[in-house]
């Protein structure tokens, strides 16, 4: 079967794997979302993975309370690592080999993240799950997730999110939302649309990245997207406002 995509990064917020839930993980969640990946994998290709720890503690929230900015950033990092190597324990009971690589060293838990490194773990078909952020505070997930998919010479970002796509206002607020079959970059930053944060949207177009927001709780979208489906919102440099 052909393929658009060949080597993707899938970036995951760490709410997705709290379900339901307000704070943690929920196992069904997690357990799901290795079924898709396991799947996606007999197609041949080759998937990255940044993971947010927004389920578990968010350094920005933090901040906001009167931490100081950069004690709350490093925990937050450290809570990707938890959501990480739970990622990886539910791959691997599928048989899926799986890499966790941090920003930060922790050797007892995870490999220190190595961009060659990185790339071999892909060309053997492992998933490769990266932890900690880009290693600074001051920097989000979404920035790590730009920035890795560059460095691995991913194709694309899919995030994937509870909602089908980008809209012009909160779909579960505002039942009569637009919802977007693709952007250019430029549109996002210029409406403020919360896609990703400013510097990484900047950094995928600068590189001309695209980026494909999706409903990662609809089973199947992984391996549509990858097969070349139109699913979710895609954004680009020459895409058309619609």
């Amino acid at each position: 079967m052909p393929l658009k995509y060949r080597r993707v990064l899938l970036k995951i917020s760490g709410e997705m794997l709290a379900g339901e839930q307000t704070y943690g993980i929920q196992p069904s969640i997690l357990h799901n979302l290795a079924d898709e990946i396991a799947d996606v994998l007999t197609m041949n290709v080759e998937i990255a993975i940044v993971i947010g720890g927004g389920n578990i503690f968010r350094g920005l929230a933090a901040s906001a309370s009167g931490m100081e900015r950069a004690s709350a950033d490093y925990m937050g990092m450290l809570a990707t690592m938890l959501n990480a190597l739970a990622l990886q324990n539910a791959l691997e009971s599928k048989d899926v080999p799986t890499r966790v690589l941090s920003a930060i060293e922790m050797r007892q838990l995870a490999e220190s993240y190595i961009r060659r490194r990185a790339i071999r773990h892909l060309e053997k078909k492992r998933v490769v799950i990266f932890a900690a952020g880009t290693g600074n505070p001051y920097f989000t997930t979404d920035t790590a997730a730009a920035l890795r998919a560059m460095e691995i010479g991913a194709e694309v970002i899919m995030k994937g999110t509870k909602v089908d796509g980008i809209y012009d206002a909160d779909p579960l607020t505002t039942p009569t939302a637009k919802r977007f079959t693709e952007l250019p970059f430029l549109s996002v930053l210029n409406k403020s649309l919360k896609v990703m944060d400013a510097t990484a949207i900047t950094l995928c177009m600068d590189n001309d990245l695209p980026i494909i927001v999706f409903d990662l709780t609809s089973p199947g979208n992984i391996r549509k997207i990858i097969a070349g489906d139109p699913i979710g919102t895609i954004v680009s440099k020459n895409a058309i406002v619609n």
